[in-house]
C-alpha cells in the first residue's frame, strides 16, 4: 500500500485508496477525541464502516500501529494507543528540542514570499477556527507548522519534526476539541508570523516552545489514571 506517512499530511494525493482514506479518517477520529485512549478497534466494525475486506482491515490496523496511533495488546486486540505520563513528557521534550532548533535556523526576518505562504495558510486556519471545524483546524495547523519549520533549510530536521509531531497526534485531542485553545493557537500563529516579519528570533523560539505545552498538559490532566510502567 501507499504509506500515508511517507507524504506530508498537507500534500496528500488527490486520489487516495480506500485504505488510505480509512487511515486518515481514523487518525482524525483519534486526534479529535471521537476515539479515546485504550478504546478497542474491532475488525468487524471497521469492515462495515469502511467497506473493507478483513485482510484490508488487518493491514489498516498494522498501518495505524506503525503511525503510532494504535497498539495491539495481548488477549485484547488492537486499541487506540495510550501514553504513560513519562512517555508524554519525553515526546514533548523531544518536540521542543527539534522545533526550537528549527526556529533558530529559519531566516529571520523571513522573505516576503515565505511570509505570504504562511499568511495564506493561516487564513485557512482562521476560517476553520471561525467555522468551529476541528478537522480543518487540525489539517490547516499541520500545514502551517510544516511550512514554518520547512524554512529552516535542514531536511533531516524537518523530517524528524514531522515524525515526532505525528507520534503525538493521539495526545492532542484534549486541546483540538476545545474552542478556547483553537483560538489561542490562532493568536500564537499570528504572533509567530509577526516575529518572523520583524526579525525577533528569540520571540519566535519562545512562541514555538510555549505552543507545545497546552496539548501535553491537557493529556496529562485527563489521563492521570494511565500510570508509568514499573522500572525494569
Amino acid at each position: 500500500m501507499s504509506r500515508l506517512a511517507d507524504t506530508p499530511d498537507f500534500a496528500q494525493p488527490a486520489a487516495q485508496t480506500a485504505l488510505e482514506r480509512a487511515v486518515q479518517a481514523l487518525e482524525e477520529d483519534i486526534v479529535l477525541g471521537r476515539l479515546h485512549p485504550r478504546e478497542r478497534l474491532i475488525e468487524d466494525d471497521l469492515m462495515q464502516r469502511f467497506d473493507l475486506k478483513r485482510h484490508a482491515v488487518r493491514e489498516l490496523l498494522v498501518e495505524l500501529a506503525r503511525l503510532g496511533l494504535a497498539e495491539r495488546r495481548k488477549n485484547i486486540g488492537s486499541e487506540v494507543r495510550s501514553f504513560a505520563p513519562r512517555e508524554v513528557i519525553e515526546l514533548y521534550d523531544m518536540r521542543e528540542l527539534l522545533e526550537t532548533q528549527a526556529a533558530r535556523l529559519v531566516p529571520c526576518p523571513a522573505s516576503p514570499e515565505a511570509l505570504h505562504a504562511l499568511i495564506e495558510i493561516q487564513h485557512e486556519h482562521d476560517a476553520a477556527v471561525d467555522a468551529e471545524d476541528p478537522r480543518q483546524v487540525f489539517r490547516s495547523n499541520l500545514r502551517f507548522h510544516q511550512a514554518l519549520f520547512g524554512l529552516c533549510g535542514n531536511g533531516v530536521l524537518v523530517r524528524a519534526i514531522h515524525e515526532y509531531a505525528r507520534q503525538t497526534h493521539p495526545i492532542r485531542f484534549g486541546t483540538l476539541v476545545t474552542s478556547e485553545y483553537r483560538r489561542q493557537a490562532r493568536h500564537e500563529h499570528w504572533a509567530m508570523i509577526e516575529a518572523l516579519r520583524e526579525g525577533r528570533r528569540e520571540d519566535l523560539v519562545a512562541l514555538c516552545r510555549a505552543h507545545l505545552r497546552p496539548s501535553r498538559d491537557a493529556y496529562l490532566a485527563a489521563n492521570r489514571h494511565l500510570a508509568d510502567p514499573p522500572a525494569a
